[in-house]
């Protein structure tokens, strides 16, 4: 299972984009150990803006049909490329998934969907752990608050956005003055296309990119297999292969209340991929950091990692205990803890790959050696030689202020505390000229914001009250009671006390009120007696402060250096390079092919005769005990179906839900984890071990048609009907 989430693709990342989800701190999933002469390799081709064998999450403006044709011996034709595009789509909440019917079906991940399941299960009808099947559209259910985008077009549009930079601006202005026509970039062509669009940072803010979705906010759930099933072996298995997961799930758009015509979908290929075919992987990568300097990479090994790392133990303790109370609270807490636990498994190989020292003094080297040719150019050493020592000043100063600026954070990391902030900035912000606004509130962001604000999707105030208290618990343990935020938030109380006042007398819980409070605008929000706006409204002042700060001396500065260095890339190796990851549209290449493991190899799949065998060897217990129906047909079963299989294809949390597609164009499979070896691909990419693990298409359609019944659902899948 890999996290995902959802970006702000902007090149700073406001308050706004920070609070809009939970687990917004949780992008990064895939990555490898410690391999020093690969790694070796791997940085010095990384430093020098070239990718290594089938490395890359590539654009589709510039997909690496060189380095395809010599390797494999296919170029994809510009049809080729708008066909996988239009039949791609991200999942706005995080995860990707495709069309594979013209009538609006949609294969994605279990653990993609699964925030919707939980969302429509209740303490009589658990949907998550026994799967759900609608027999025909009648019975499929509309998800809460689901938004869905396709890529429709993309605009490069550098040079506008830093046309607005005049001569003589310094760092801060430069960076409000390309907000500002970002924001009315973003709101014409809203105005002339009606489209979600959104300006996107590549290259660390080396361009600048119009991208233009068609968006799907009617979006009802088909199918899903049990939790047992999608995620057998939890926890255990998790980040590693052999694996033997049923993790998919079907859903359907819906325009004007009908299934959407898609004249782009993906046909299916039940004899999926064989061992070394070329297959590609379309998805919505969501974080990487491979063009980091030296000492950014320093900064998240010794900073980040260890406050994010300390969160989510602690965020996990919360969980257990509170789902320890009785099986509706277990079930309530289920999805978050399987989240975590995966947040964690991922961050913590991440961090060890950051803790190896030989990895970290090859990466130095491999950067002096960068900048010594930069130097050796009069020209280039003008234009770019002092963006690396600006940002080594500027990580000082973030060093100072990090620890503050993580823990006072936490306290939003609720559904109702996110969901106050967002309410109370939309009033204020709302009110303002759309160029002077924070990230998040401009008028092209204001139909998806009140989608998730309104959402009709349960909150449980018992929960959230043990969320609150314990996320303030951590901020006042680390930061001391004194803080001046801690201070003005609980005004002499102690964090339990604050969070049982906010969470029991609230009335955010009711989405009716949360849209009457919105409708109200500043006026209502000003009058309003209820405890969780009135805490919000004492604590926007300093949020907004701080932010404010933040941009002016940090994230302008940053922003300027980084688009130096990637001009630097440009000059030295042309646009060579792909782009790190940014929750939007790429296309990645590789081989089915298994690796060397633990002395011995792994093999290029598994079969459903695995299944059986891993869980009998675990005498059927726990995470290794199959649903009565897998044994109950066992004998029905095929049992040489392929289950899973793994590829060379550079993948990241975000792709979840991502189709694997072969040359023809034809579904063989969808990417669901990464292997333990891959565990630091945020950084950088190891071709011999790092592999993407993906759910057969065969093991689906033998699924749906002898487990699960679901023979006019495969029919459909087909074009049998």
């Amino acid at each position: 299972m890999r996290n995902h989430m959802h970006h702000q693709n902007r090149g700073v990342k406001s308050l706004a984009s920070q609070a809009h989800t939970v687990l917004a701190f949780m992008h990064h999933l895939f990555g490898v150990r410690n391999r020093s002469a690969t790694l070796f390799l791997a940085i010095t081709l990384l430093i020098a803006g070239t990718a290594l064998g089938d490395e890359g999450m590539w654009t589709f403006d510039n997909p690496p049909s060189k380095q395809m044709q010599e390797r494999y011996g296919f170029t994809p034709t510009k049809e080729w490329l708008d066909h996988i595009r239009l039949a791609s789509v991200r999942f706005n909440d995080g995860g990707s998934g495709s069309f594979v019917s013209p009538n609006g079906l949609i294969l994605t991940n279990h653990h993609v969907a699964v925030g919707q399941l939980q969302k429509l299960s209740t303490a009589e009808r658990d949907l998550v752990t026994l799967g759900f099947y609608a027999k025909n559209q009648a019975e499929e259910l509309k998800c809460p608050d689901l938004e869905l985008n396709v890529l429709e077009s993309m605009e490069d549009i550098t040079d506008r956005v830093r046309a607005v930079v005049k001569p003589g601006m310094n760092e801060a202005d430069a960076l409000k003055a390309r907000q500002r026509e970002i924001a009315r970039i973003e709101k014409e062509s809203l105005d002339q296309t009606g489209l979600r669009s959104n300006v996107v940072s590549l290259y660390h803010d080396g361009e600048f990119w119009l991208y233009r979705y068609k968006k799907y906010t009617d979006v009802r759930l088909v199918m899903a297999p049990e939790r047992q099933a999608a995620y057998f072996g939890g926890d255990f298995d998790n980040f590693t292969y052999p694996r033997y997961d049923l993790d998919m799930a079907f859903l359907r758009a819906y325009e004007n209340g009908k299934p959407a015509n898609i004249p782009h979908y993906l046909k299916w290929n039940s004899k999926g991929a064989g061992e070394g075919e070329l297959v590609f992987v379309s998805g919505h990568p969501g974080s990487t950091e491979r063009l980091l300097t030296h000492v950014q990479l320093e900064f998240l090994r010794d900073v980040q990692y260890p406050m994010t790392l300390k969160m989510i133990d602690r965020r996990l303790q919360i969980l257990r205990e509170y789902g320890k109370q009785g099986p509706e609270q277990e079930r309530r807490a289920q999805i978050d803890i399987l989240r975590y636990e995966n947040a964690r498994k991922a961050y913590g190989g991440e961090y060890q790959g950051l803790l190896d020292e030989d990895l970290m003094a090859r990466a130095k080297e491999q950067e002096d050696e960068f900048r010594a040719r930069i130097a050796s150019n009069p020209e280039w050493q003008k234009q770019f030689g002092d963006a690396w020592e600006t940002i080594k000043q500027v990580t000082t100063a973030r060093n100072k202020i990090a620890k503050q600026r993580f823990y006072r954070r936490l306290f939003t990391r609720s559904n109702l505390t996110n969901l106050a902030t967002r309410l109370v900035f939309y009033v204020i912000e709302t009110r303002k000229p759309d160029a002077e606004r924070l990230d998040g509130y401009h008028e092209s962001d204001l139909e998806a914001l009140r989608f998730q604000l309104f959402s009709p999707a349960p909150i449980y105030p018992d929960l959230e009250e043990a969320i609150v208290a314990g996320m303030l618990q951590i901020a006042v343990d680390e930061l001391g009671a004194d803080d001046a935020f801690l201070k003005l938030l609980l005004d002499g109380r102690t964090p339990a006390d604050t969070a049982r006042q906010i969470t029991r007398e609230t009335r955010l819980t009711d989405p009716e009120v949360r849209k009457r409070l919105a409708e109200g605008g500043e006026e209502a929000i000003r009058k309003s007696n209820d405890p969780l706006i009135r805490l919000m409204l004492r604590l926007e002042p300093q949020l907004r402060e701080d932010e404010e700060w933040y941009k002016d001396n940090i994230e302008s500065t940053l922003s300027a250096a980084s688009e130096k260095i990637a001009k630097a890339r440009f000059a030295v190796f042309g646009k060579t390079a792909y782009p790190d990851a940014t929750f939007t549209l790429r296309l990645s290449y590789g081989a089915v092919k298994g690796y060397p493991m633990n002395g011995t190899v792994a093999p290029y799949k598994t079969t459903l005769y695995g299944v059986f065998d891993r869980s009998e060897s675990f005498d059927r217990k726990g995470d290794f005990e199959l649903p009565a129906r897998f044994w109950e047909r066992r004998d029905k079963l095929d049992l040489s179906t392929p289950v899973n299989f793994v590829s060379t294809n550079d993948i990241t949390g975000g792709n979840s839900g991502s189709p694997v597609i072969n040359r023809n164009g034809e579904i063989v499979g969808v990417a669901f984890d990464g292997n333990i070896e891959s565990l630091v691909g945020s950084f950088v990419y190891d071709e011999t071990k790092n592999r993407a693990v993906s759910v057969h298409t065969g093991y689906i359609m033998e699924a749906l048609r002898k487990l699960y019944d679901a023979s006019e659902l495969a029919d459909e899948i087909e074009g049998k009907r």
